[in-house]
């Protein structure tokens, strides 16, 4: 399984380098495991330019601007603070391209935001932003990290492959 993650690491770096793209990341539930991912490959440098590690709410408001407004309507793990933790990363750096990952690696949850609820983000210079929210279910907190890495190389390949920049 990490495998896949190394394998879709490499692809993101090789599509970021294809077009000149600096990547950066912001992560809550994941920890800096996407950023960890990424640079695990040699000469990750050329095109990862930081990774912001933002568990706390006071962090996501202090290192990318994410408003306590939106905290206090939304709640930490929702789209809405996974927008503003993509676009806070990117104003926060000379990136190009963000993804952020924020949710419930568990355990625990609520009726609401159940363990294994992560809310991701994507943010673009010239583009407008994505959100998405994937559940992967009450399968532990390691199990539900990876998933929510994998997911979010994913979604960096997804927009950096040639089709998704036309």
């Amino acid at each position: 399984m990490a495998d896949v993650i190394a394998t879709l690491a490499e692809a993101v770096l090789q599509e970021a380098r294809a077009r000149a793209q600096m990547v950066t990341t912001a992560e809550s539930c994941t920890g800096g495991m996407v950023a960890a991912a990424l640079t695990e490959i040699p000469g990750a440098s050329d095109v990862f330019e930081r990774g912001f590690v933002t568990y706390s709410n006071a962090a996501k408001q202090q290192m990318l601007g994410v408003f306590e407004k939106t905290l206090s309507a939304h709640g930490a793990v929702s789209e809405e603070v996974a927008r503003e933790m993509a676009e806070g990363a990117l104003a926060h750096s000379l990136a190009h391209i963000a993804v952020s990952v924020t949710g419930i690696a568990g355990p625990g949850g609520s009726e609401h935001k159940p363990e294994g609820r992560v809310c991701f983000g994507l943010a673009q210079r010239g583009r407008a932003s994505v959100t998405e929210t994937r559940d992967f279910g009450p399968l532990g907190r390691a199990e539900v990290r990876r998933q929510a890495t994998e997911y979010a190389l994913r979604l960096l390949h997804n927009q950096l492959k040639p089709s998704a920049l036309a």
